[in-house]
């Protein structure tokens, strides 16, 4: 996301609510609801907080188009072990392996 979204909000105060937050921050982005989520995964995956499954699912998008946006913003791919060992036990319930 960029950061100026950020410089415009200011600080706020714990009696506004996370909605009102994220209205202001669509609003001061001129971003869909959709964009917003997207970006807001794509800076947490970017930062190493979420897996690239975890930041898709947030973003609501196919591995593939959050691939595609990974890689329009320079951002590169990481795949540790946790994630290799999540996906061999999802093959592994799918009855794949």
């Amino acid at each position: 996301m960029d950061p100026t979204v950020f410089r415009l909000l200011g600080p706020f105060s714990m009696s506004e609510t996370l909605s009102q937050v994220v209205q202001e921050a669509l609003e001061a982005a001129h971003l869909t609801p959709e964009e917003l989520r997207l970006e807001l995964a794509l800076a947490l995956y970017a930062r190493g907080k979420l897996s690239f499954g975890k930041a898709r699912e947030l973003a609501g998008v196919s591995a593939w188009t959050f691939g595609e946006a990974l890689a329009r913003r320079g951002v590169p791919l990481s795949y540790d072990l946790e994630e290799f060992q999540e996906d061999l036990a999802a093959l592994r319930a799918l009855g794949r392996i």
